[in-house]
């Protein structure tokens, strides 16, 4: 199950890290094309998300180690993106601490519950999948940084949207914690 079509999905977006960093490092590339070729490169990458849950539902290929690496790959993904953004100085680190931080947080808190049997307390909720939702839109905003369509203002959108996804972040990681809290308080004695 290391290697069947779903989890190569996953791992691709592992891969893609390096790539979109390192369009942000070629010697003479026009600072538009950088933009638009790591923004093309998220978005795709960013798609196998959906894919791979797709095709393993689909193709009966679900796995434990899927199930791992998805989450995983998504947040290497997302923090490997957030700090391309800060050193562009197109997102604030704060935001960046905000979102990292969290999502830190939230994976500690997964993993000891699901150690103590209580990982119904820490499914994943609208909230968590709205964050999600903004926090993708964001970034392949802030990756492009420019006008979309000659309209769009994508950094003035992508910041906003940033900015909203760390609000997000911070309410469900308090939902989460919230959920979780009666197992915490009867285990800590």
């Amino acid at each position: 199950m290391f290697f069947n079509l779903p989890t190569l999905l996953t791992w691709a977006r592992i891969v893609a890290i390096p790539l979109i960093i390192g369009v942000f490092y070629l010697e003479g590339m026009n600072p538009a094309r950088q933009n638009l070729i790591a923004t093309v490169m998220f978005v795709v990458f960013a798609a196998t998300d959906w894919a791979d849950g797709f095709l393993a539902r689909k193709l009966n290929q679900t796995s434990a180690f899927g199930a791992f690496l998805d989450p995983v790959a998504d947040k290497f993904l997302v923090c490997a993106s957030l700090l391309v953004l800060v050193h562009l100085e197109r997102a604030d680190v704060f935001v960046a601490l905000i979102i990292i931080g969290r999502e830190i947080a939230i994976s500690s808190l997964r993993e000891w519950m699901a150690i103590i049997g209580a990982t119904k307390s820490v499914a994943v909720h609208m909230i968590g999948k709205l964050k999600t939702t903004v926090q993708m839109t964001a970034i392949p905003f802030l990756l492009f940084n420019g006008q979309l369509f000659g309209v769009i203002d994508t950094h003035l959108w992508g910041t906003w949207l940033i900015w909203i996804s760390a609000v997000l972040t911070v309410w469900s990681m308090v939902y989460y914690l919230q959920k979780a809290l009666p197992e915490i308080r009867a285990r800590s004695h």
